[in-house]
C-alpha cells in the first residue's frame, strides 16, 4: 500500500466520490482533507449471472404469492382455460402450477429460463403490452432463489421436462404428460436463506396466495380456476374453486365475483358500464349501506391485470364521500380498459402500479360512475341490513312443527277488523285515564297502492314508522331518512344558484413556494366555483380575497394548505366541497324531523313517497341505512310458522 494515504492496515477505503462524515473518518484514521483519497479508486465489476437473477429475484419475488401470481399470470398468457394451483408450507416448501395451456417445446425451455427472454412482446414498442407478463424475468429470478422444474407439452409435440437448482440447468429430458405445463417450485428462498427470516407464518402466506388467485380469477371469468393445500399426509384440502363461467361478460362476472366475494356482495352491487375518451369502465360496486370496516373489498384492474393503485383507490373512495364516514370504505371491483397506450405498466416490476397519460380522465370516470350508479339505485339498501335484523330477533330452536291455521283472506282480514275494532267510547279506562282514538291510516280491506316502500301503518316510540308493503313490512327511521331528504334538497339548491361567497375585508396573503403557487393557480376556477376565490399577489404569493359564505369564520391559510395536500397527492383537491357538504350535512341534521315527534298517517306516507323518489334515500348522511326491510316469509319464521 501506497504510505500517506491514511488508512489502518485492513481497512476499506472509501467510496470515491462521497462526502464522509468525522466519525466514519476517525474510524478509518483519515483527516477530512485527505489529499490521496482518489488514489483508491473502487472497482467495477461485471457481476455474474447468478448474481444479478438473485437481484432481480428480490424484486419480483417478494413472497411465496409473488410467485404463484408470476406462474399463474403466465398460465393465463398461455391460454389455459384450466388452471391448478397447489401448495404446502405456505408455499415455503412447495409451489406447483398446473395449466392446460399452449405449452413449451425442447427448443422453448432454455430460452424460458433465460432472463429477459419472453414470447409476449418483440421488444419494438413497450407501451403496446396485452400479455400480464413481458420482462421475461419470473422463471430465471424462481430458478436462482428456488429448486424449479418446468414439465411440458405442446400440441403435436413430445413431453419434455427441466430442472434448475440455484441457477444449475439439467439436462432436457424426455416425459409423459398431457398439453400444457407444470410449473414446480420447492424450498423457495433456499439459496438466499436471509429472506426466508422475513416471510410471515404458514398460515399467513396461504391468505396471500389465495388472495392473489381469488384476484386473477376474478379478472378471468371464463378460466377454471382450483387451488388446493398439500401439506402433511393427508389428502389433500381444496382451498378455493371456481369453474369457467359461460354466457355474455356480464352475467359471466357477475357470477365469478358471487363465487369469490360471496353471494352478498352480488347481491347488493350494481352493474357499472361507462365510456369517456377512450377509457371503458365495467364491474360492480356495492351499495353504500354494504360498507366494510377497511379497504379490503376494494379490487382494481387496469386491463385485466389487478393493480392497487393510489389514483384509482383515491377516486372509489371520492365517489362515496357524500355517502359513508370516514371509518367506513365501500367494496367494489372494478375494471378499467383502455388502449395500452395510454397507460404505462412498465412502473414496477412486480406490475402493481400503473401510470396514465391522463390521470384526470380516468378519475372522473370513475367517480362520475360510480354516482351515477348509485343515484340510479334510488332509496335501495343493501339485504344484509335485513339480514343483520332478522339475526338479532332469531327464535329459540323450535321443536316439531305446529299446526298453523293458513294466510287468512282479505275478506276474512276484513271481517275480522269489523268484529275487533275497538270502541272508542268516551269513558274512562280501567287506569282511570281517557284515551284519544287513534287516527287510522288504513284498513285491511282497503285498496292501497303497491308502493315500493309500503303504506304507513303507524308509528312508535315516536321516531320509527311501520309500513306494509305487498310482501312484508318496512321499517323507517323517520329522523335518518329526513336528513337525507332535506340534504340532498340542499345539495340541488347549491348546484343551481352556486356557492354564494363572502368577500374578505382585507385579503389573506399567503406565501407560498413557486411550484405550489403554480399548481394553485391553475385550479383557480375550479375554487371559484365553490366560493374560494384566489388571485396572485406578487412572487409566489396568492391572495384570498373571498371564502364560501356558508363556512363562516374560517381560517383561509390552513384551508390553502390543505387544498395543496390534496392536490399534490391526488392531482385534484375535493377539500373545499366536502367542507362546505359538512356544513349542509349539519344544517339538514338539524332541520330534520326530529325523534320524538308524532307524525299524522299523511306526513309519513308523504315521507315514504318523497324517499321512494330521492336517490341515495336508502342511508342517512353517514351511511346509516334509513329503512329495514323485512319479508313475510322471514317474520313468519321468527314465529315459526314454516
Amino acid at each position: 500500500m501506497p504510505t500517506g494515504t491514511g488508512l489502518r492496515q485492513g481497512a476499506e477505503p472509501p467510496v470515491c466520490g462521497f462526502r464522509i462524515g468525522e466519525k466514519h473518518a476517525k474510524s478509518w484514521g483519515m483527516s477530512l482533507t485527505d489529499p490521496n483519497i482518489g488514489e483508491n479508486r473502487p472497482v467495477i465489476r461485471q457481476l455474474d449471472e447468478g448474481a444479478v437473477n438473485r437481484i432481480a429475484a428480490g424484486e419480483v419475488v417478494e413472497r411465496p404469492a409473488s410467485a404463484v401470481k408470476e406462474l399463474v399470470e403466465n398460465a393465463i398468457d398461455a391460454g389455459a382455460r384450466r388452471i391448478t394451483v397447489e401448495y404446502s408450507g405456505g408455499g415455503k416448501t412447495l409451489i406447483r402450477v398446473h395449466d392446460d395451456g399452449c405449452g413449451l417445446t425442447a427448443d422453448d425451455l432454455p430460452l424460458a429460463l433465460s432472463r429477459h427472454a419472453t414470447s409476449k412482446i418483440d421488444g419494438s414498442d413497450l407501451l403496446n403490452i396485452h400479455t400480464f407478463g413481458f420482462r421475461g424475468e419470473a422463471l430465471p429470478s424462481l430458478a436462482a432463489v428456488g429448486r424449479l422444474t418446468i414439465t411440458s407439452r405442446a400440441e403435436a409435440e413430445d413431453g419434455v421436462e427441466i430442472s434448475v437448482s440455484g441457477g444449475r440447468h439439467s439436462d432436457i429430458r424426455p416425459a409423459a404428460c398431457n398439453t400444457g405445463t407444470t410449473v414446480t417450485l420447492r424450498d423457495l428462498f433456499f439459496a438466499t436463506p436471509a429472506r426466508l427470516k422475513f416471510l410471515r407464518t404458514d398460515r399467513a402466506e396461504a391468505q396471500a396466495i389465495g388472495d392473489v388467485v381469488k384476484r386473477l380469477a376474478m379478472a378471468e371469468p371464463f378460466t377454471g380456476f382450483v387451488l388446493r393445500d398439500v401439506s402433511g399426509d393427508g389428502a389433500p384440502r381444496e382451498v378455493f374453486r371456481a369453474d369457467a363461467e359461460q354466457g355474455e361478460l356480464f352475467g359471466a362476472l357477475h357470477n365469478r365475483l358471487a363465487r369469490v366475494l360471496g353471494r352478498e356482495f352480488a347481491e347488493n352491487s350494481l352493474p357499472i358500464d361507462a365510456e369517456r375518451e377512450g377509457l371503458h369502465l365495467t364491474g360492480f360496486a356495492a351499495l353504500p349501506t354494504y360498507s366494510r370496516g377497511s379497504a379490503v373489498a376494494q379490487y382494481l384492474f387496469v386491463n385485466g391485470r389487478p393493480v392497487r393503485d393510489k389514483l384509482l383507490i383515491g377516486a372509489l373512495r371520492g365517489a362515496y364521500s357524500d355517502f359513508l364516514s370516514r371509518d367506513r370504505h365501500p367494496a367494489a371491483a372494478l375494471f378499467l380498459d383502455c388502449d395500452p397506450s395510454l397507460v404505462d405498466v412498465n412502473v414496477h416490476p412486480a406490475k402493481s402500479e400503473v401510470r396514465f397519460r391522463d390521470p384526470g380522465i380516468a378519475r372522473g370516470l370513475i367517480v362520475s360512475a360510480l354516482r351515477h350508479a348509485l343515484a340510479g339505485a334510488g332509496h335501495r339498501a343493501s339485504t344484509t341490513v335485513a339480514g343483520a335484523t332478522l339475526g338479532a330477533m332469531r327464535p329459540e330452536p323450535a321443536g316439531a312443527r305446529v299446526y298453523q291455521m293458513d294466510r287468512p283472506s282479505a275478506g276474512a282480514r276484513a271481517a275480522s277488523w269489523s268484529a275487533q275494532a275497538p270502541q272508542f267510547a268516551e269513558t274512562a279506562t280501567p287506569w282511570g285515564q281517557v284515551t284519544e282514538p287513534a287516527e287510522p291510516v288504513a284498513r285491511p280491506d282497503e285498496e292501497t297502492p303497491d308502493y315500493p316502500l309500503g303504506t304507513a301503518r303507524g308509528q312508535v316510540h315516536e321516531n320509527y314508522i311501520i309500513a306494509q308493503t305487498a310482501t312484508g313490512i318496512v321499517l323507517v327511521d323517520q329522523h335518518a331518512a329526513h336528513e337525507r331528504l332535506v340534504y340532498e334538497k340542499l345539495k340541488a339548491q347549491m348546484a343551481e344558484s352556486g356557492v354564494a361567497s363572502q368577500a374578505l375585508l382585507i385579503p389573506e396573503i399567503v406565501e407560498l413556494t413557486a411550484s405550489d403557487s403554480a399548481r394553485l393557480m391553475e385550479h383557480g376556477d375550479d375554487l371559484a366555483r365553490l366560493g374560494l376565490v384566489i388571485e396572485p399577489f406578487g412572487g409566489d404569493a396568492i391572495a384570498v380575497r373571498e371564502t364560501p359564505a356558508v363556512l363562516g369564520t374560517v381560517n383561509a391559510r390552513s384551508m390553502i394548505m390543505d387544498v395543496l395536500d390534496e392536490l399534490a397527492d391526488q392531482m385534484r383537491s375535493d377539500t373545499v366541497q366536502a367542507r362546505i357538504e359538512a356544513i349542509l350535512s349539519r344544517v339538514a341534521c338539524h332541520g330534520s324531523v326530529r325523534s320524538g315527534r308524532r307524525m299524522r298517517a299523511e306526513e309519513m306516507n308523504a315521507l315514504l313517497r318523497e324517499m321512494e323518489a330521492t336517490p341515495h334515500s336508502g342511508q342517512c348522511n353517514h351511511g346509516r341505512p334509513t329503512y329495514v326491510e323485512l319479508k313475510l316469509s322471514d317474520i313468519e319464521r321468527l314465529f315459526g310458522r314454516t
